[in-house]
């Protein structure tokens, strides 16, 4: 317990260090790297980033964090990259721009935040980041690493504590870190273009004044050693006062319908964050003292319901949930939850009756047509599974849970050639293609003259597949809700348990 406390205070002064502290850096404006080397810098660092932390998963969540600094980009002139934001779920209190215009926010961050305008502020300035090429000119000095050390350095550098020693290692590595952190004109630049963006976009700009505020006192009351390195940061009454110059000298800022929305879904996004991220029984005492507040209040109740999902309470979530479409039927998540916390109870039919009412205004809503599929497959009616299933396979990105499902219920309506194509689909999503190439090979096998369906899995593996003759165990015949061994209700332990399926192996 003690070592993961210091981590965690580790990574704390690794954020800090990124929002505050100042190297002397480049005098060149000159960029280190194309377009290209940044962008493949970046997926590798995503990559990595993805090995040491959980993304938040909510397709609500993830998609108010994208609409909303999506929006903010409206106002950056010259987009080198295409932006992705993620959340990260992690009580460290960070967010960094990451090379090729990733954006990372961690979900600690997001629970001390009161409003939108803090939220925009620190996406604006880690926009700013990347719109002016920071990490560019950073590497400049570095030139000669590779892209994938140089992502790994990069990882370490923002991920901090015990994994950052895995990720950097060797002098020269140890000696280039000290080089990428962010110059004070850097910062300064990058609070100058969040202030822009966010009062462009119809956002107030104090915001920036409230995160600053914040993260300054972190550092202040820290009873940790502080490393030399934060020590030379600019304090954040400097950059307060930045920020409040800038203001004095701006006309007010200008309404728009975006902003007030997302000001609106503002303590939504934020009940979700904190139901899903803050370990279940701090969220459970933290909305059960709301509550007891406001008895009435929707925004407690919703929190309940995601944490009693969490917690296997499928009862209690089903009523807390109930509570909160009563004062506030149009909110579309609180009706998909609902609709989720009834199948992992066994209550398909309900689950059916109510994820339906979801698409009745929400027609391309993924999650609800995701869950109405897993019901239709609980209650053996794969026909119906399937033809959700596939539309969810035309959406983009598609989630490798998708074609798992979609192998299974191929499998029970004993259409095996299918079934193979798709856990092969799952497979090479995965990254286990050896597996992905086994399936596809049986697919090939049982499609016969099926022209089709070969084509796909050619397409699939990018060319002719040889033809070679294994035999497996044929999977997908049985039938019934919970006869396949480790598969026992999906949907209710939301795990995909592929050891029981014989056509891994």
């Amino acid at each position: 317990m003690k070592g993961h406390f210091i981590k965690k205070i580790s990574i704390i002064l690794t954020a800090l260090s990124f929002l505050f502290c100042p190297f002397q850096g480049l005098s060149s404006t000159s960029f280190a790297l194309s377009i290209e080397e940044e962008q493949a810098m970046g997926r590798q660092f995503v990559a990595r980033i993805i090995q040491h932390y959980e993304l938040v998963d909510d397709d609500f969540a993830c998609n108010y964090i994208n609409g909303l600094g999506q929006y903010l980009t409206r106002a950056v002139e010259t987009k080198y990259f295409p932006f992705d934001f993620y959340i990260i779920k992690e009580r460290t209190v960070n967010a960094f721009a990451a090379p090729g215009g990733h954006v990372f926010i961690y979900s600690g961050l997001i629970v001390l935040m009161e409003n939108v305008d803090e939220l925009a502020g620190v996406l604006g300035h880690e926009i700013g980041h990347v719109s002016a090429r920071h990490l560019s000119k950073r590497i400049k000095q570095s030139k000669t690493i590779g892209l994938a050390t140089m992502a790994g350095i990069l990882a370490g550098v923002f991920v901090g504590g015990p994994a950052a020693q895995a990720l950097i290692v060797g002098s020269q590595a140890a000696g280039t870190q000290t080089r990428l952190n962010y110059s004070r004109d850097d910062e300064r630049q990058a609070d100058q273009l969040g202030f822009k963006y966010e009062r462009t976009m119809g956002f107030d700009p104090e915001g920036m004044i409230g995160m600053l505020t914040i993260l300054g006192k972190l550092h202040d009351t820290s009873p940790y050693n502080i490393p030399t390195y934060l020590l030379t940061h600019p304090p954040s009454p400097e950059r307060i006062a930045l920020v409040q110059s800038l203001l004095s000298n701006s006309p007010p800022r200008i309404h728009t319908k975006e902003a007030d929305r997302y000001k609106a879904l503002f303590p939504f996004f934020k009940i979700i964050i904190k139901a899903k991220c803050l370990e279940q029984y701090e969220a459970e005492r933290l909305f059960k003292l709301d509550l007891k507040k406001s008895p009435e209040s929707t925004l407690p109740h919703f929190g309940l319901g995601i944490v009693y999902q969490r917690m296997s309470e499928y009862s209690k979530s089903i009523y807390h949930l109930k509570k909160a479409h009563e004062g506030n039927p149009d909110f579309l998540p609180i009706l998909t939850n609902l609709g989720k916390s009834y199948g992992m109870n066994g209550q398909d039919r309900e689950a059916v009756e109510t994820l339906e009412e979801v698409l009745k205004q929400d027609d391309e809503n993924s999650a609800a047509l995701f869950l109405l599929a897993l019901s239709y497959e609980n209650m053996e009616q794969y026909q119906k599974a399937i033809r959700v299933y596939e539309r969810l396979a035309s959406f983009r990105p598609v989630k490798k849970e998708i074609y798992y499902h979609l192998g299974l219920s191929y499998g029970r309506e004993n259409k095996l050639a299918y079934a193979h194509y798709n856990f092969g689909r799952y497979f090479q999503k995965q990254g286990q293609f050896k597996k992905a190439k086994f399936h596809f090979q049986k697919a090939i096998k049982l499609s016969k003259n099926n022209r089709p369906l070969k084509k796909k899995i050619e397409k699939e593996m990018g060319g002719k597949l040889p033809q070679k003759k294994e035999s497996t165990p044929e999977h997908g015949k049985e039938r019934g809700r919970n006869n396949i061994p480790g598969q026992a209700h999906r949907f209710r332990s939301g795990l995909f348990d592929l050891k029981a399926q014989k056509l891994q192996e």
